[in-house]
Formats: C-alpha cells, structure tokens, sequence
C-alpha cells in the first residue's frame, strides 16, 4: 500500500508505476531531502506539534538513514515513486508509527520545492567557482601574452591588430558577467517554501523562519500557492547556464578555426585532441567541438522548461515533475564542460610568430594610417576615402602599406611625412589605443590586475 493509498481500492498499474516513479533521477536530491526533514520535524518538535522525543528519534533516524545512502547500503524502490516517499517509507519501516509524523504540516508540493532550491543552490555556487577557475586561467594566459599580436576580425575579415591578451580579457568580461548571474540567480533561489502545504498551508503554527534558519535560506516564500508552483528560478538558472554555454560555444569556434592549418593559430596538448580512424595525420579538436555541440543541449533543456510551464494552471500540476531532468541535464552538461575547457585551454600552445604574420596582413593598420591624415589635418571622410585608394593601389601591386616607399605616399596625400612608418607600425597601433577598454599594453594590464581584484571578492 502506498503512502497516499488510503483513497484507491486497488493498485496502481506496474507500467503506471514505472510511469509515474521520479526515482530515476530525482535520487540525487537524497541528502536535501534528509536535511530539509531533519530540520521540519526538529521545528515540529519545539513548537510542540509532536513530542519533542519522537521529534528527535526522527531526526535521529534520518541521519542514519543519509550514512547508510552514502555508503551504499540502501535501495530505492520505484513503487515508493520518488525521492521523498522513499526515504519516509524507510523511516517508518525502521521507527514504525512515530515515522509516520515526519509529513504533518507539509506536502510533497512543498518538499519537492525545498529540495530542488536546496540542491540548485549548491550546483550554482559550484558552477561559479568552476567559472572563477576559468577566469583565472585567463588571466594567467593573458598576463603572458599582452605582447602577443594578432589580428582582430569583424565578419570573420581582418580587420585592426590586437593583442592576444586583449582578445582573451574580452572572454574574461563574458565570463564575469556569468557569474554574476549566477549571483543573481541565486537570490531567487534562496526563498525557503516549506510550510506552503499542498497549495494553501497549514493550521498548524509552524515555525517557517526557524527551519530556514536551519537550513540557510535568507527568506520565506510569501504566497503560498506561489511556493509549491514557482519553477521561474529553474528557468531562469536554465537561461544563465545556456548563456555559459554560448560563451563557451563560441570561445570553441576560434579554438576550432585557430587549430586549421589555415589559421594555425593554436595547437591543442594531444591529451585534449583525438585522431582520425583512416587519416593517419589528423589532430582534431574534439573537446572544442564536444563543448559547442553541448550548447544545444542546454538550450533544449531551456526550451522543455519554458515549454513544461508555459500553460499550467496554479497550484502544482504533476507537469511539474518533468523540471528536473532538464535543470539536471543542463547543470551537469556544464559542469562537465567547464573543467574540460579550463585544461584545454591553459594546456594549449599559441603561435605568436603566425599570429604576427597574420595581423601583418589584410592591411590591418589601415584604420591607424587615416588617423594619421587626420592629425595632419585631413577631414576624416576624406581620409577614409584615400586609404581606400591606397589599399587597392597595394592590392593590385602585391605590396602591404609598410612596403610603400615615401615617393607613393606622397602621390596620395602630400601631407604624409616619415613619420608614417613608425605610425602605421603594428605595436604602435596597438600601443596608442589606450582609451579605456583598449588593447594597449598599459591598458590590457589595468583589465588583468581589475580581474584579479574582482576574483578576489568574489
């Protein structure tokens, strides 16, 4: 007989069963559910609900109950259904009726809810201090590389030199604001909703503040039926852990493009790289490609959740069951990729040399030769459109800015001196962008050492 069974005169279906068992998965949800039960019968008990002693044998158990999971001494059943029905039944199985006092003044409406923002509490902080992990890699990498030059690409074309340091410390500000979504996140999460009941709570006079005491929530939930229907943290942890993903994906693009021989940018440690089954020679940067194709998978669980909530009616629907393999899925599938990026990247190898010849090209210190003219005193519409001939001049001569002797400058605007070539020159470009935010080297160490602060306080 099952716990809810005292309405039915016969037995659920076993296909039912199967059907309706959350076990599967929400089985990992067994220490919040413990440490949530410990802290309502312990509230039960001092408000004097139920005898402080049965209280405390209760809680007791409970504790026994959570060594034994952790050692492998207990077997969830799938007729129990879930998490929550499991561990009660093996509580009244080991204390008898006294077990049967743990559920007064609660449902599993509201359990389920605890639970859940207990257990996505955790997984977010430990999603943020896998992020700080990658931020400090970036800021290792960026510190040794703020003299790494390469090109800097709009539509994918050469467009002005950067840094490599630079280029990296914009991936740190995409992460950073990560975390503090994360942050945000979190505080959406952390609202206590024991005590809600199945929809309308109770007329027992619980203690709702000591058992989020108890169990380090900074508030209450405030609308009962809210408590136990409430699943826009879920979606909205969902939506930061696919902008993580995005970020990662698209950090995975350049790794992929850099490592062809065509970039040549990047070469990947062979413990984060895979071979090809027929072509002997292949190095293919599976990680990078595993990462950007996981994306998809937590934009799914994104998806299935708005979708799951989109049309339910208040209070709690059994809809609702179906949140938690997609919030699953989506944390684990960040979790797993977090670590694997971190190593691939603090492991991988950066070809400065290839790097310069590329920024070399595409007339990247074209934009830097206009400024010139408009030093000199050229209106920069005008200056923009001598460039423009200059750089198809070079086009058809096979011949880069730099190689221009002074006698081909001057054909183009007399107001060019000697002064061009050290102007036009690929650090200088970088080096006189020091407008906050720019890739000059004094600039980019301001960014690194902001970085390092901020990981800091964190």
């Amino acid at each position: 007989m099952k716990l809810w069974g005292g309405r039915f005169s016969k037995n659920t279906d076993k296909l039912m069963d199967d059907f309706n068992s959350s076990i599967h998965f929400d089985s990992r949800m067994y220490r919040q559910d413990i440490l949530g039960s410990a802290a309502h019968v312990r509230m039960l008990g001092k408000c004097g609900i139920i005898p402080e002693d049965e209280a405390e044998l209760i809680r007791k158990t409970l504790f026994e109950i959570l060594d034994d999971i952790e050692n492998g001494k207990v077997q969830f059943e799938v007729s129990a259904e879930d998490i929550h029905m499991n561990i009660e039944t093996i509580l009244i199985s080991r204390i008898g009726d006294v077990g049967k006092k743990l559920h007064t003044g609660r449902s599993r409406n509201d359990q389920v809810a605890l639970d859940l923002r207990m257990y996505l509490k955790e997984e977010a902080m430990a999603i943020k201090d896998m992020l700080k992990n990658l931020l400090y890699t970036l800021l290792d990498i960026a510190e040794n590389n703020i003299d790494t030059i390469m090109p800097g690409y709009t539509h994918l074309q050469r467009a002005q030199p950067v840094t490599l340091s630079h280029h990296l410390m914009a991936y740190f500000q995409m992460f950073k604001r990560d975390i503090e979504r994360l942050d945000d996140c979190y505080k959406r999460i952390d609202f206590m909703p024991l005590g809600s009941g199945a929809l309308a709570g109770t007329t027992y006079n619980l203690d709702r503040r000591m058992v989020a005491d108890e169990l380090a929530f900074s508030a209450i939930t405030d609308n009962s039926m809210d408590g136990v229907s409430d699943r826009d943290f879920v979606i909205e942890l969902a939506s930061v852990l696919s902008i993580i993903m995005m970020h990662l994906s698209r950090f995975c693009e350049e790794i992929v493009l850099w490592c062809t021989s065509e970039f040549s940018f990047l070469e990947l440690d062979d413990a984060y790289s895979t071979g090809s089954s027929i072509m002997p020679q292949k190095k293919n940067p599976d990680a990078a490609e595993l990462i950007r194709g996981k994306t998809g998978r937590v934009y799914g669980s994104l998806m299935s959740l708005l979708t799951t909530m989109k049309g339910l009616p208040l209070a709690y629907n059994k809809d609702m069951q179906e949140d938690k393999e997609a919030i699953f899925d989506a944390v684990d599938t960040v979790k797993l990729c977090l670590p694997i990026f971190n190593r691939m990247l603090r492991t991988a190898r950066f070809n400065e040399k290839r790097m310069y010849e590329a920024a070399s090209g595409g007339f990247t210190n074209a934009t830097d030769l206009a400024d010139y003219l408009v030093k000199k005193g050229v209106p920069f519409r005008d200056s923009h459109e001598i460039i423009g001939r200059m750089v198809s001049y070079c086009i058809k001569n096979k011949k880069s800015l730099e190689d221009m002797s002074l006698e081909e400058f001057c054909s183009f605007s007399p107001k060019i001196e000697t002064d061009v070539y050290d102007a036009i020159s690929l650090r200088t470009c970088v080096n006189e962008r020091k407008v906050h935010g720019g890739p000059s080297g004094e600039e980019v160490r301001r960014a690194i050492n902001e970085g390092r602060n901020y990981l800091e306080t964190v």
